[in-house]
């Protein structure tokens, strides 16, 4: 990373957040002017970077790119060669100062914060986050800011999974406008049911045995993301390795 290199940096003028290429720079300035540069050829619906473009086009032509391991789809052939990390136990993502190896990369950045310490901090109630963008996300409490909108009936959200979650309800809904029964999600082990297909994808690892989410201090793997997090309080409040009991 150039912040601990002699690489030379690009820093954003008007919010100091510092990139390694200016190519980069210059789409994220696009953040701050509102610019959306990419149009969809269809629709004519614009957008600020060209890989939000492409996962939009797959809306129209429906293409789809499927695991040959768990069947599971994705819009992006990159989402799916990330993806394809947790069959192959393939980490290439190594941290600088301890060697560590990690299948994603927002995982390393998040892991580099134990070495530095580095936390940021919350202006109006003073919450810390090892993570700037876990900041600005937290930072829409207190300002109003909705940024994610529909855009089938212009409904505002502050989260983008509320966005996503606020869709099936459109999704759902005959030329008439009456809403159909919620669709449920059936695993096929033990015919429980679930509302949302990632309910249903979570649920499965009960009958797996996975635990995809581990931690990156002690290795501790967890079904659930919110065990994970829950789990991370006790090397922030001991500030040592813990042991299963």
């Amino acid at each position: 990373m150039c912040v601990h290199t002699m690489e030379k940096c690009y820093e954003c003028e008007l919010c100091n957040k510092v990139f390694r290429f200016r190519s980069v720079l210059k789409r994220h300035m696009h953040v701050h002017t509102g610019e959306r540069p990419h149009v969809c050829s269809v629709c004519s619906k614009s957008f600020t970077l060209k890989q939000n473009l492409i996962a939009h086009l797959h809306m129209h032509t429906g293409e789809r790119f499927v695991c040959e391991l768990c069947n599971k789809s994705f819009t992006l052939k990159s989402t799916l060669k990330r993806h394809m990390c947790i069959h192959t136990g393939e980490k290439p993502h190594v941290c600088d100062v301890c060697n560590k190896t990690f299948a994603q990369k927002h995982n390393l950045v998040t892991h580099l914060h134990i070495h530095t310490g580095e936390t940021f901090a919350c202006t109006v109630c003073n919450k810390s986050f090892i993570l700037k963008s876990i900041l600005e996300r937290h930072m829409y409490i207190h300002s109003g800011e909705k940024p994610h909108i529909c855009d089938v009936c212009n409904k505002a959200f502050t989260q983008k999974q509320n966005l996503l979650r606020h869709m099936n309800i459109h999704k759902k809904k005959e030329p008439s406008g009456v809403i159909n029964s919620p669709e449920r999600h059936v695993c096929h082990i033990c015919n429980k049911s679930f509302s949302r297909k990632y309910c249903l994808a979570v649920h499965f690892r009960v009958h797996t045995g996975e635990k995809p989410h581990i931690c990156d201090i002690c290795n501790k793997a967890f079904t659930r993301t919110q065990d994970l997090r829950i789990h991370t309080r006790v090397h922030r409040k001991k500030n040592t390795l813990c042991t299963e009991k």
